[in-house]
Parts: C-alpha cells; structure tokens; sequence
C-alpha cells in the first residue's frame, strides 16, 4: 500500500482500538520499522495529529482531547496530486478571473503538499503549458451568477449581445447546463422570452442576476437531441449528413479526429479519408472545411457544396484571382 492508503490505517486503527502497539503496526501495515517511523514523524509534525506514546497500555493512541481528528480533506497520492496540479494549472490560465481568488487556499496547499513530496511547484510548473486558440474571456461576476443559478436550480435575467445583429436583448432563461467547447464557455438554456431551448455564448452575457423563480428543468435527452444533432455547438433538429474526403496527407490527422459523436470514418484506397458527419447548421462546418483547404472535398448534400463553392468564390473576389 502507498503511504496515503497508510496513513488512513494507521488512524483508523487508533481509533478502533484503545492502544496499538508498535509490533502491530508493523505487522498490519507490512512495513519496516524505519518506514513507521517515518510516517509516524509525518502525521505528527506536518498533519499534527494528536498520537502519543502511552507507557501504560505500552501502545499508541489518540490524545482524549483530540479522538475526533480527521485528515485533511485534499488528501491525494503523488500521482493524484500531480494530475490536480495540472488541471488547476489549466484552468488558472485558461480562465484567470474566474478561479484566481477562489482557488487560491486551494493552490496554497496543494503547493504545501507538492513539496513534501520534493516536487518544487516552480519548476513543476515551467514544464507545463496550456495554450489556449480563439478564446473569449468572460465576465467573472456573469459566470458566477451563472453557477449559483445552476446549483439553487433558479431563473436568470440577463442582457444578452447577439453579434449576428450588432444588439443587446433582455432575457429570462432557466440554465440547463455550461458547456466547454474550443475554449470557450456556452449556456444551454430554456429561454422564456423566445420560448424555446437556446444556446447562449456565454462571453456574450453584459449582464445577469439570479431571481427567485424556479428554474424550468429540461430532460438530458431533449437537451442532447437538440444541441448534439449535428457538428457545432449552433445545432437544431433538421438533421443533413456532410459527406467530405480528404487527401492522404490530411488524412493523417483527420482520421484521428473526433467531429462528432456518431461520425462514420472510412479509409479509401488512395490513401485518403471519407469523413461523413451530421448537421444543423452549415455555418460553423463551412469554416471547418476551408481550414483544410484543397485537402478537403465536399461531396454532398449538393447545399453544403454550394456554400463552400460561394465561399471559395468571395475569397478569389478578394484575392483578385483570375480563374479563366
């Protein structure tokens, strides 16, 4: 067992017995003498729990003043440890305003417990990096209305920026759930105002309260069928299949690649790829495609190719390029 999975032992069999002995110890944690003794200087001097040496009962017990002592409650294994660091780490750079002061006792001891590991936080931390593409940050004081609102189950009221018109709105949503997508954070929410199920960017919130309206509960399979149809985070109900090939050399990476959850992969003869994947709206998967460029062939339906082709056609306009 690992020193964590000792520790526990060690205080669960002083609570269960009056005194244990030293030879008990041993035995029953299958350890060395000095190994005992080691962890027995750590709960006491780093852990401060209340072990003592009763001459009497010739054994170790807790004090009887301090028989209710717990561990503390982040208690984690080297390997536990390290990983929470990480996704601390990437939430801190990620979203600095959100969690910066709210985390900050947490990091405090975590960093504690890394260096009685011997792991210098520093140094740990040079070594990691989180680089975050297109993200939008988000207005703390929004995000955490965001969050009482989905723990106390209650209505928001907010304003809300639709870039696509260039105007504020005044809503009253009950939040479903937040959603993490290509680092950035969107709200699923019944919205009262449209009278339908809406997802909301959520950077695009100017300004939200909690109410004391309950908020309306949505099932997870009418929020899934509505916002996983298709690819994007922008889905619907009318539901068309995008049929794209790409070259052997993008195939490489694409292949690997998750588009969405019920995508059809096919490799073909020459190398390439046929991607077949579902959607809504064609916005966010026109963009998709260009990003690959000639590497990337729309097959069908005929209405996804025609966007692209208009798209490719704008992009010559600009470029002036002479396609005679």
């Amino acid at each position: 067992m690992d020193r964590t999975e000792r520790f526990y032992r060690i205080l669960n069999l002083l609570k269960g017995r009056r005194a244990v002995s030293r030879a008990e110890f041993l035995e029953m944690l299958e350890v060395s003498p000095a190994t005992f003794k080691r962890d027995l200087e750590y709960l006491r001097d780093r852990l401060e729990a209340p072990v003592i040496w009763d001459p009497t009962l010739r054994g170790y017990r807790l004090s009887e003043h301090d028989g209710q002592f717990q561990l503390p409650g982040l208690w984690l294994d080297r390997k536990g440890l390290l990983a929470l660091w990480v996704a601390e780490t990437m939430l801190r750079e990620l979203e600095p305003a959100l969690i910066g002061e709210t985390l900050g006792p947490l990091r405090a001891q975590m960093e504690r417990l890394l260096r009685d590991l011997d792991v210098s936080p520093e140094a740990f931390s040079d070594r990691i990096r989180i680089v975050a593409a297109a993200h939008r940050p988000v207005d703390r004081q929004v995000f955490a209305v965001l969050l009482a609102a989905l723990a106390a189950d209650v209505q928001i009221e907010l304003r809300y920026h639709t870039r696509g018109r260039d105007a504020d709105t005044a809503r009253t949503i009950s939040p479903q759930r937040l959603v993490r997508y290509r680092d950035n954070w969107y709200l699923d929410a019944f919205c009262h105002t449209r009278d339908g199920l809406r997802t909301f960017a959520v950077d695009a919130i100017k300004g939200a309260r909690v109410t004391e309206k309950t908020a309306r509960r949505l099932p997870a399979e009418t929020l899934d069928a509505h916002v996983q149809a298709g690819f994007g985070i922008f889905s619907g109900s009318d539901v068309e299949w995008a049929r794209l090939r790409f070259s052997a050399d993008r195939a490489r990476w694409v292949a690997a690649e998750k588009w969405h959850p019920q995508q059809k992969g096919t490799r073909l003869e020459c190398g390439g790829y046929l991607l077949e994947v579902p959607f809504t709206e064609p916005e966010e998967l026109t963009m998709e495609i260009l990003k690959h460029g000639a590497d990337c062939e729309v097959l069908g339906p005929e209405s996804l190719q025609s966007r692209v082709r208009s798209e490719v056609e704008r992009l010559a306009r600009l470029y002036r390029i002479d396609n005679a």
